[in-house]
């Protein structure tokens, strides 16, 4: 069967596998963004907290995407739990680093100001200073989630949902029927995914970010 009647016989599941792949993505991402924006927020004032929490998230990203889904399976069992546990763990540091960094980026000046007219912490943190970090922080959640696009379809060797079923499945019938093709799908897919999620952030960042700081 050639690729194109492959691709109109099957679209149906490979369009499923895809909302299943970018929805545990986002998942992932989202909760990723909550711990990592909230971390950076938490230890952007002290140094060595600071250098603790980008050494651990930056260690948890060292470690073999087979390896730590493995080592998740005695805990979380297969399927959507050691998939979005894993995810969370690679897609914090990125996330954390570009908060602490955007963080570090406010001008010292407009601080100062914003001090001197009565704000309180809290008010210069969200009023001033994580709108003026916003882009930065905003790159560190894009950078995670083209990331994890890719490490998501390893998901499939623990019985994770998404593409990698195609990838893995076509890999497992190597000289099968059909089982270059599946291996195609699952790859130009995950590509493919990848690329409208970045065009999306774009997007999200034209319309959440102030013009003067584009």
């Amino acid at each position: 069967m050639s690729f194109s009647d492959y691709l109109s016989e099957r679209w149906p599941t490979i369009a499923r596998l895809a909302a299943e792949h970018a929805e545990v993505v986002l998942i992932a991402v989202a909760v990723a963004a909550v711990v990592g924006i909230g971390l950076g927020i938490a230890v952007e004032d002290r140094p060595r907290a600071r250098a603790l929490a980008l050494g651990v998230a930056g260690t948890l990203l060292t470690v073999p995407s087979l390896a730590l889904f493995g080592l998740l399976i005695p805990l979380f069992g297969l399927g959507l739990a050691p998939t979005i546990t894993a995810l969370v763990l690679y897609a914090v540091f990125p996330i954390l680093r570009n908060t602490i960094t955007g963080l570090d980026g406010v001008p010292g000046a407009v601080e100062e100001a914003a001090r001197g007219m009565g704000m309180s912490p809290l008010s210069r943190l969200l009023r001033i200073r994580l709108p003026l970090a916003w882009p930065v922080v905003l790159t560190g959640i894009r950078v995670a989630t083209i990331m994890t696009v890719a490490i998501a379809a390893i998901a499939a060797a623990v019985a994770g949902p998404g593409l990698g079923e195609l990838i893995f499945g076509g890999l497992a019938r190597i000289g099968g029927a059909n089982a270059l093709n599946d291996t195609l799908a699952g790859t130009l897919g995950v590509a493919v995914l990848a690329l409208v999620l970045d065009l999306l952030f774009v997007v999200l960042s034209r319309l959440t970010t102030a013009r003067g700081l584009r």
